[in-house]
């Protein structure tokens, strides 16, 4: 029997072997589902993750108990994640719970303060051996409780400095990704040369957010079952690559599940009106997620690393 697998050395692992762990969003037990079952089936080591907003909408014992089930009852890593904790009661609350890793996200203060509520945060975790994901820079867009009016680069000296100062496992960094679906104007271009220092300069596994991929198929699928969602666009696939050869260890996830999600209650509604089993209803939006999340794994590079 599994407990919840370490994020650290989940992502040690991903630093050492240059590819990058997937984390994907989870707010109910289908998403679970179809997240970790993509793991089992493609040997990945996975990480789920607990934004504010899903904690507020499922309540966090709901949520920990299900990522742990998952765990147990997998042969593969199974880590679970608090995503862009602002609030540090409910940061506390988690690793009080025995969450793998936390993330305290105080991009949007200035660098002292960022500083010091890391490593105020980082105190707290060290003790009982759970991680700490921190965050320089910030990125754009929007999604759930997080948003950002414009990106600003995370400067390489300063990443250094921060990840001296503050002890942080790992770090998320501004490299021109953007938070939500409507991501981008124009293509997204990665500021590779600024990851390529930051990676030098720090040597600590590094994260992507905002890197979701927006499937194409799966949006023509959502918009033809009634969903509009013109001008949704995601970080190519080259770019995605070409920063995890360059030191991302680790991506966030959340976007395309929702999408996902939408796409096949909304197929299962229309094509079978007159059934409101929710089992049928929902069943189909966890293939789906589990599909994306395969589609993932495999341009992450961690099929068969579990």
């Amino acid at each position: 029997m599994n407990m919840l697998a370490n994020t650290k050395q989940i992502l040690i692992k991903a630093h050492q072997g240059k590819y990058a762990v997937g984390h994907f969003n989870i707010n109910n037990m289908e998403i679970v589902q179809g997240i970790v079952q993509a793991a089992e089936k493609l040997r990945s080591p996975v990480i789920l993750a607990t934004s504010e907003g899903a904690i507020e909408y499922a309540g966090i014992n709901f949520l920990y108990e299900l990522a742990k089930t998952a765990s147990e009852l997998s042969s593969v890593p199974v880590a679970l994640h608090l995503d862009h904790g602002k609030d540090l009661k409910i940061i506390k609350q988690c690793i009080d719970l025995g969450y793998s890793s936390v993330m305290i996200d105080a991009s949007h203060e200035d660098f002292e303060k960022n500083v010091r509520l890391t490593k105020q945060v980082v105190q707290w975790a060290h003790k009982k051996r759970i991680s700490v994901e921190a965050e320089l820079g910030t990125i754009g867009g929007k999604e759930d409780k997080v948003h950002s009016r414009g990106i600003i680069y995370t400067n390489p000296a300063k990443a250094a400095e921060f990840v001296r100062r503050t002890g942080c496992d790992f770090l998320a960094v501004a490299i021109g990704t953007s938070h939500g679906a409507y991501k981008f104007s124009g293509t997204a271009k990665l500021q590779i040369e600024i990851l390529k220092k930051i990676k030098s300069q720090t040597n600590i596994p590094l994260v992507l957010h905002g890197a979701s991929g927006v499937p194409a198929e799966i949006v023509k699928l959502a918009e033809k079952y009634g969903a509009k969602l013109s001008g949704v666009q995601g970080v190519p696939e080259a770019q995605v690559k070409l920063a995890i050869k360059n030191g991302i260890n680790k991506i966030n996830t959340d976007t395309d599940l929702r999408i996902a999600f939408d796409a096949g209650v909304r197929q299962a509604v229309k094509e079978h009106p007159e059934d409101f089993d929710p089992r049928h209803i929902l069943a189909p939006a966890r293939e789906l997620i589990q599909k994306v999340v395969e589609q993932r794994i495999k341009l992450f590079g961690s099929a068969g690393k579990a």
